[in-house]
């Protein structure tokens, strides 16, 4: 078959995906752009994403070209509107596939690409993310960890926070990690603590030193912490994610197939607004958030019992409801939890019986039941 009957087949195919809302199909309406066809069936296309997009349209469209007989490999470039199209510019922003190597320009984001052989076929991947730091996200993440593996699974825990690096004090492990396998084909051999495998940056840096770099070399970092490392057969791998919606999520995202994202935030209005940033911006590269978990959600009194919304009071349930997702949890204001973060000894296992200790233990065992069932026979 030609190159030219091929691509004949891609365009049909893609005509065949309408848009929900306005029944036009991706291709007339200018959603594809710069469509390549290789000789070995490899597909390349951007795809502009306007405002009135549902967020499965990217996925039926690959899905489409995908189920096409010798079709190979399918890379979509995503391109998010941006202000700089001008006023009156109604179609998805003007932007071509780049070019091997080239530089991307902003709001290009590249759609998930599933990749076999990064993490055990049964792997669940839970990443935790937040739109502020400061709101207890690695808490929440090495907790979620360490419960998981006091319940008899097999976890790793991967610390992508490359500027903040908490995990190897929150557990308490200290020293760097070994080397194996032949010259050429070395590994990492993750750390361990609690039943957790472990890697971060923070393991490979001396104390208090600096990480100072840009944005290819963190995804570089990521990369290798993910396919060098011999993290073995888990069950679940949880990410700690750095804040906000930059290099590290875009470059997870494309890396591995993520099962469900959970969102931290604290009650006030000035972290549930970037909290709502990052949902948005995980829904837009089609990867699914599971909930929400509220940090610091109230402080009761030891001396005379009462409840203090230092935080203010229940943002991240309105935020919940407004984004139609679960809320997972809240966790109190606890010192335990200070405590244990200092000890290197999580909550679940240091103070299970604490108020944030119990919250914690509910909220992962939430995450474990919401996680995707592997197929079985």
């Amino acid at each position: 078959m030609s190159d030219g009957d091929l691509r004949a087949r891609v365009l049909q195919a893609l005509a065949g995906v309408l848009h929900p809302k306005t029944g036009r199909d991706v291709v007339e309406s200018g959603h594809v752009q710069g469509l390549e066809v290789g000789d070995t069936g490899d597909v390349r296309f951007s795809f502009g994403i306007q405002a009135d997009d549902p967020g499965g349209l990217v996925k039926a469209a690959r899905g489409a070209v995908e189920a096409l007989d010798g079709i190979g490999a399918v890379k979509i470039n995503v391109t998010l509107p941006q202000s700089a199209q001008g006023p009156g510019h109604s179609g998805p922003p003007t932007s071509s596939v780049p070019a091997r190597g080239a530089a991307r320009g902003p709001g290009v984001v590249p759609a998930p690409t599933p990749k076999s052989g990064v993490l055990g076929e049964n792997t669940r991947v839970v990443a935790v993310s937040s739109g502020k730091g400061g709101v207890g996200k690695s808490m929440v993440a090495s907790n979620l960890a360490a419960a998981f593996a006091a319940a008899g699974k097999r976890v790793g825990l991967l610390d992508a926070d490359i500027y903040g690096p908490n995990i190897p004090l929150m557990f308490g492990a200290e020293g760097r990690p070994g080397v194996s396998g032949a010259k050429g084909q070395e590994m990492i051999e993750p750390m361990e603590a609690h039943g957790v495998r472990l890697m971060s940056i923070g393991f490979l840096l001396e104390k208090e030193q600096p990480a100072i770099m840009r944005g290819p070399l963190i995804s570089g970092i990521l990369k290798q912490f993910l396919e060098q490392v011999t993290w073995g057969d888990l069950d679940v791998m949880v990410v700690d994610m750095p804040p906000g919606t930059g290099d590290a999520q875009l470059s997870l995202v494309q890396i591995v197939d993520i099962d469900g994202v959970v969102m931290v935030t604290t009650p006030q209005d000035v972290a549930t607004g970037d909290v709502r940033r990052g949902i948005k911006m995980f829904q837009r590269v089609n990867t699914p958030v599971m909930g929400i978990v509220e940090n610091m959600s109230g402080f009761v009194c030891p001396h005379c019992d009462e409840e203090v919304d230092i935080f203010g009071n229940g943002g991240g349930e309105r935020l919940a409801e407004e984004m139609e997702l679960p809320l997972l949890g809240r966790v109190p204001l606890d010192p335990a939890v200070r405590s244990a973060g200092d000890e290197g000894a999580p909550t679940v296992l240091s103070a299970p019986d604490s108020s944030a200790g119990k919250a914690l233990n509910a909220i992962a065992d939430t995450v474990a039941e919401a996680l995707t069932p592997v197929p079985t026979g």
